[in-house]
């Protein structure tokens, strides 16, 4: 297998890959608090990780890929309350919303998605471990994790103990121990509850996916290959996500942690408060998911992202042009009687080594391109051979599929054939009343 490197968040450095299990990849990508429609800065790690996922399975890996869907927090008891609905009732139709979302951008759902309601036994397990371990502690009701009680907190996010005690980023509550403690579980009179060694109350945030990442993947100890999400979440989330696996399982949870960059409005942090949060689904219906997708792909996943409307509409154009190759190339194959579906070939070196260097998106669509111009050509050219345009047809499929970007294109029947068929045959007699209308008759059968 190739060599994939990763820039791991844990370190900043770039790092060569090196599973766990041998031919392996355990992957958990945090997900969603399902409180609202979705926005186009949730499609970018679903994305993101995608890409990963496909890389992988491109390479021959078998990939376990886990994102969760958080269906517990105060939002979520806030929205319900105002919409007068159950909790239940609203995390149900956004995450059907979101399920839709990410097929349109056309990523791969989930092997397993989890949510924390449906692991609320474990979770108060978990939270009762810490505690009896002398990692955590109750204070009226709620239950906070002792961080003096292991060694390198902060390594993932660079922020040492002292500058964080020192900084104004802490909540003060008098309840802790220390300013840097954080709550493993709530106390609350409000919203949706569970009986607990600790009083009735709810799972602290950063507990959910350290408990669903040890219970899917116990035969790990809880300890995986990749751990993703947004750079948003790299503090205080991931920090104490792993201050938990350390005190629980002593691990770091993850062996590479990967997180990618936000997206960006016109250059302008995207937030409610400036009033320009895009939602996903409308995007996608005004420029379609594959486009979308093609302008994710367009920046390198660490970087910021910026969404305007030049960005979007040459991602258009770049996908308008994709299509009409892919499909010019299935037409032409197939009316030779190639059978698409047993074209299987590989893609160049050079696209895949783009591709394990830390997902250089950019790069290889610059190779897919040059693929493109090449396969323009091949079709311009009558004396092109059937071989050489089946390998050009299935290079492409190969990069297309682990980019993720699908392209239509008709399966033709006999009867399609026959009709494209004698549609050239009326052109080249320049029979152009009988070639026009056999024309419109592949128009609508979306052919032509």
């Amino acid at each position: 297998m190739e060599e994939v490197k990763i820039f791991n968040s844990y370190g900043n450095k770039l790092e060569t890959f090196t599973p766990i299990k041998e031919n392996e990849v355990s992957m958990y990508v945090c997900g969603p608090t399902v409180y609202d429609e979705p926005h186009i800065g949730n499609m970018r790690p679903v994305i993101v990780f995608d890409v990963w996922r496909r890389l992988f399975i491109a390479l021959g890996y078998k990939v376990t890929y886990v994102s969760n869907y958080t269906d517990v927090d105060d939002k979520i008891i806030a929205r319900a309350k105002k919409l007068n609905i159950t909790e239940q009732e609203l995390t149900s139709e956004v995450i059907k919303a979101f399920r839709k979302d990410v097929d349109e951008v056309n990523s791969l759902q989930p092997d397993i998605t989890p949510t924390p309601t449906g692991y609320m036994d474990k979770i108060i397990s978990y939270v009762d471990d810490l505690v009896k371990s002398n990692h955590a502690y109750l204070a009226d009701g709620d239950v906070y994790f002792r961080v003096s009680s292991i060694s390198n907190y902060g390594d993932l996010s660079g922020n040492t103990v002292e500058s964080l005690i020192s900084g104004a980023r802490i909540e003060v509550n008098s309840k802790k121990e220390s300013s840097l403690d954080f709550a493993l579980w709530k106390k609350t009179d409000e919203g949706i509850k569970w009986n607990s060694p600790f009083g009735e109350g709810r799972p602290g945030w950063h507990t959910e996916c350290c408990v669903m990442i040890n219970s899917i993947f116990s035969n790990q100890d809880g300890f995986i290959d990749i751990h993703g999400g947004g750079f948003d979440l790299k503090f205080p989330h991931h920090e104490n996500e792993i201050a938990q696996s350390r005190a629980h399982n002593n691990n770091r949870l993850a062996r590479y942690w990967i997180h990618n960059g936000f997206i960006n409005i016109d250059n302008q942090k995207m937030s409610k408060s400036l009033g320009n949060v895009l939602n996903a689904k409308d995007v996608i219906a005004k420029w379609g998911g594959m486009p979308f997708r093609l302008m994710v792909l367009n920046t390198h996943y660490r970087a910021p992202l910026s969404f305007t409307n030049e960005t979007i509409e040459e991602a258009v154009k770049s996908y308008a042009k994709i299509s009409q190759t892919i499909k010019g190339l299935a037409i032409k194959l197939q009316l030779a009687d190639i059978d698409l579906s047993s074209i299987k070939i590989r893609g160049d070196e050079s696209f895949y080594k783009e591709m394990c260097n830390d997902l250089n998106t950019p790069n290889a669509l610059t190779i897919l391109y040059a693929s493109l111009k090449e396969a323009n050509m091949m079709l311009r050219n009558p004396s092109t051979s059937l071989e050489d345009m089946k390998n050009i047809f299935g290079k492409l499929e190969d990069y297309l599929f682990i980019l993720g970007i699908k392209v239509q294109y008709p399966i033709l029947q006999e009867e399609d054939k026959a009709i494209y068929k004698q549609y050239l045959e009326a052109k080249k007699e320049k029979d152009f009343a009988k070639s026009d209308s056999l024309r419109n008759v592949l128009i609508e059968k979306n052919i032509f």
